[in-house]
């Protein structure tokens, strides 16, 4: 089996969060602040993963109205993530997510390069343990979405990723391969807002399909479930927000269409070890505010996966729990940055997060 590990995807996609959630006011204030159409920042990326090391890099993003005359739509959101490890592994991104059209169109472009240094769990030899590997990589993904009627929006999208992956003592064989994937998908959103709601429900189904007509080795299909419930707590200051996500591989799935715990779901996983043809968890986490522009986070969760390579790890119960710190990164929308650190199973982790986890 051709074993390409994707870890990688989870980090820049941790980084950019380009996927993640909209815009909410300051608390309370007599004078209305001005609003710009585009309001700019730069992040420093500093971050230390039990795979690749000791992160550092530097994330440009910008928050803009793609219409100044749209009242309706929320702001759009796009940025760079240029991130290098001491393992000698790097990341380029860029992510995009406009609001056009009164919100009645939604759209995400995601794009990344990148060498990553890291490592695989193999179990099928005398003396099982992690080996490392390097891969080379390019992914394209986007997604355009129509709103149906109120709150429900259907869409389609398509991914491209090419691997280039060459392994340690020869382990594997090395291997040149891609991936060509359709998506279906249909949203229904009742939050008050995208990039930090504090009530309302995200319900999100999404089919993924890798055709062999479409270019692909195999035929493979992917179903991705998800819902977000956001309460208001403390007079609506801070949130408690929950989560469920699932993952389900459907035919042929091959090891880099395969998912890990780790990343959003669930953050304490950092080797890479837990993978397999699907994932099903459920999260909670408590978002306390404090100030104009600080917050804490305590989260807790439960994963489990199936169809793993290493049979014993099957529908087993994977905890993880943590905490984090949040920092507010433009003047007039409420839009995080922060730092997670969390617990799992005989692992660890540390996440810079731009947006929230969900």
């Amino acid at each position: 089996m051709k074993k390409v590990l994707l870890v990688f995807i989870s980090l820049i996609l941790n980084h950019s969060q380009a996927w993640t959630q909209t815009n909410i006011s300051d608390s309370i204030s007599t004078a209305k602040a001005k609003t710009k159409r585009v309001d700019f920042n730069v992040m420093p990326y500093i971050n230390y993963n039990r795979t690749l090391d000791f992160m550092f890099g530097t994330i440009p993003m910008m928050m803009y109205k793609l219409d100044k005359k749209d009242t309706i739509s929320p702001k759009s959101l796009s940025g760079i993530s240029a991130v290098y490890t001491t393992n000698k592994s790097y990341f380029i991104s860029s992510f995009n997510k406009w609001y056009f059209k009164e919100d009645n169109w939604r759209a995400q472009l995601f794009l990344a390069t990148g060498n990553q240094n890291a490592q695989f769990f193999v179990d099928d030899i005398d003396v099982p343990d992690f080996y490392d590997y390097g891969t080379k990589a390019n992914m394209i993904n986007f997604i355009l979405q129509r709103k149906v009627i109120k709150a429900l929006y259907a869409g389609v999208g398509y991914a491209y990723a090419h691997y280039d992956t060459k392994y340690e003592d020869d382990i594997e064989p090395g291997s040149i391969s891609h991936t060509n994937g359709l998506q279906f998908n249909v949203m229904y959103d009742s939050r008050d807002e995208v990039y930090y709601p504090t009530k309302g429900d995200k319900i999100k189904l999404r089919w993924l399909n890798y055709p062999t007509w479409f270019g692909n080795y195999i035929n493979a299909n992917k179903m991705i479930s998800e819902y977000d419930k956001y309460f208001p707590m403390r007079n609506g200051t801070d949130v408690l927000a929950a989560r469920f996500y699932g993952k389900f591989g459907l035919g042929n799935i091959a090891f880099e269409q395969q998912t890990t715990i780790g990343g959003n779901d669930i953050r304490g996983y950092s080797e890479g070890k837990y993978r397999g043809d699907g994932l099903i968890d459920l999260q909670a986490e408590y978002r306390y505010n404090f100030g104009k522009k600080m917050g804490l986070v305590g989260f807790v969760g439960l994963a489990t996966i199936y169809g793993s390579d290493t049979e014993s790890f099957n529908w087993k119960l994977y905890p993880g729990a943590g905490a984090g710190f949040r920092y507010r990164a433009f003047k007039t929308e409420k839009f995080n940055v922060g730092l997670d650190a969390a617990v799992g199973k005989g692992d660890w982790g540390l996440y810079f997060r731009i947006g929230e986890a969900f």
